[in-house]
């Protein structure tokens, strides 16, 4: 299946996702840690049981998520188990660059061959106190944003969610482009401010020596702003959060802006209108006319970015880009799928984060329970790479499962209680694990409730459990197609063209899947930004 189709093959897939789901939608809604509770296993036909029940984790990698041959494989499996399988691949997008499907490959990008810590490509400024994932990440969507941004004449990014400000660090040092960084965490815009003046001062110290600004870097910096971009606002309130603020109490944002007083990067032209109570929204035509917001009244077009914006922040910058003229480019990587609102939350105010799009709304069975959600998000590659390893951490499956059992034993009405990870599990035995797991929870540290045979008999299926999780999570990508779908068929509705770009090493980056928009005609050209990173 390609990634890059029409919108009719993209409703066309959407609906074929759907009707899947309908049918082995119960799989990826169940948590592993009910295997026993909820009799997951006996959940499954007899016939794929049979087929699956003894497959070493090398054998579940190549012959389940992979979908490739194993020699050491010898049973034949039933058909609805293949159409399982085979449906299951087609049906998600591709994840790797250059529209290879699959996950086998290099266990890394290539920028890191010679350093594992240390990518290639990146300025050793901005590989400071960043972990390689974001060095990845922040290097290959910094060349798309500044081509994106070249193409359609936006030229003051607006990176959402910034947190430490690593992309936008970037951006603005490092790519020479104007960047205001949005992050709701005060705490993270201090750490940013901080970060910027040590990049400020290595620059500044370089010219005191006398030599060029390392790497041709530019010294104008991000500038931070502090605040929530809510998906309820108006886009004219969402242009006000961008103004530049005075803060003489020596506010985490005010120490941004006095970091960046020389910066180029100018306030955004606001309606005097245009605020929460009404008047100046985007519902009002008159509003636009007059706000001197339009492309032609002389404002700075903006492109918005969201380097994996949790949740509704990512629908916000989608939103923001579809209803604001002063929008006219967004990239996107989404995260944390569960956190998105829907129907299953109850009540909202204002729009769901999904569906987003009319299409997939009208769908029967287009609903996504939250554990369907949370597993698109699971890292499939690194899950991989363990069952090849036949690593003894995938025994942690089966002993959460086993003490779910014990704790509802302890007291039923807890159910599904979070624990918190206990390291080295694997070199625990269960009662040493299950001791130290009750005690985190408050209950009493007792396995007298689960007589020792029954525990006996769990902690013996720890292959099946490991099965059950692997049918799950092959489903994890399916899931993560149909929300991404939704996202560019909604776009596509309000009239805008869109791309989605298996930009990073999935290796590195499960969530790898950049969405691409912009409001100037750029043809195809919007595919060919993924091959020149």
């Amino acid at each position: 299946m390609a990634a890059f189709s029409s919108l009719e093959e993209q409703r066309r897939l959407a609906a074929n996702i759907t009707r899947f789901l309908a049918l082995y939608g119960h799989i990826a809604d169940a948590y592993v840690i009910e295997f026993f509770t909820d009799n997951l296993w006996g959940s499954l036909p007899l016939s794929w049981q049979a087929a699956l029940a003894h497959l070493t984790p090398p054998q579940l990698a190549a012959l389940l998520l992979e979908d490739r041959r194993s020699p050491e494989a010898s049973s034949v499996w039933p058909l609805s188990l293949l159409a399982f399988r085979a449906t299951a691949h087609s049906l998600a997008f591709p994840r790797r660059a250059g529209g290879q499907g699959g996950t086998s490959g290099s266990e890394g990008p290539e920028e890191f061959q010679g350093n594992p810590l240390q990518s290639a490509r990146l300025h050793p400024l901005f590989r400071k106190h960043v972990k390689p994932k974001k060095q990845h990440e922040i290097w290959r969507l910094g060349q798309v944003v500044k081509r994106l941004s070249e193409l359609t004449g936006c030229h003051h990014i607006v990176d959402v969610g910034s947190g430490q400000g690593h992309l936008s660090r970037f951006l603005a040092f490092g790519l020479h482009l104007p960047v205001i960084a949005v992050e709701g965490d005060a705490r993270l815009v201090t750490q940013a401010a901080k970060f910027d003046q040590e990049v400020l001062q290595a620059l500044e110290k370089e010219e005191v020596t006398g030599s060029q600004a390392p790497g041709g870097l530019s010294p104008q910096g991000p500038r931070h702003v502090v605040g929530w971009v809510d998906p309820e606002a108006p886009w004219t309130e969402f242009l006000h959060l961008l103004q530049p603020r005075q803060d003489p109490g020596g506010s985490p944002e005010g120490a941004a802006g006095m970091l960046l007083e020389k910066r180029s990067c100018p306030p955004i032209t606001v309606p005097r209108e245009g605020r929460r109570a009404g008047a100046g929204r985007e519902d009002n035509p008159a509003a636009l006319e007059d706000g001197g917001l339009g492309e032609g009244q002389g404002g700075p077009r903006l492109l918005l970015t969201g380097l994996h914006a949790c949740g509704d922040l990512s629908v916000a910058v989608l939103r923001h880009f579809a209803r604001c003229p002063q929008v006219g480019a967004i990239t996107s990587v989404g995260c944390c799928y569960m956190k998105l609102t829907t129907e299953e939350t109850g009540p909202c105010p204002y729009e769901w984060g999904y569906p987003l799009s009319s299409w997939v709304a009208s769908l029967p069975g287009h609903q996504l329970s939250y554990k369907a959600r949370e597993g698109a998000c699971h890292a499939l590659e690194d899950y991989i790479g363990r069952l090849r390893r036949q690593s003894p951490g995938l025994q942690t499956h089966c002993f959460r499962a086993t003490l779910e059992t014990v704790i509802r034993a302890v007291d039923p009405a807890k159910r599904r209680l979070g624990v918190q990870t206990i390291k080295k599990a694997h070199t625990l035995s269960f009662q040493e694990y299950a001791r130290l797991g009750l005690e985190r929870l408050g209950l009493e540290a007792s396995l007298a409730l689960v007589p020792p045979e029954p525990l006996a008999a769990m902690l013996a299926q720890e292959q099946q459990v490991v099965v059950f999780f692997c049918l799950a999570l092959l489903l994890a990508p399916v899931v993560e197609t149909l929300i991404l779908l939704d996202r560019m068929i909604y776009l596509q509705e309000q009239g805008f063209q869109c791309e989605l770009l298996p930009l990073f090493d999935p290796h590195f980056s499960p969530r790898n899947l950049v969405l691409l928009a912009a409001k100037t005609k750029l043809g195809s050209f919007l595919r060919g930004l993924s091959a020149e990173t």
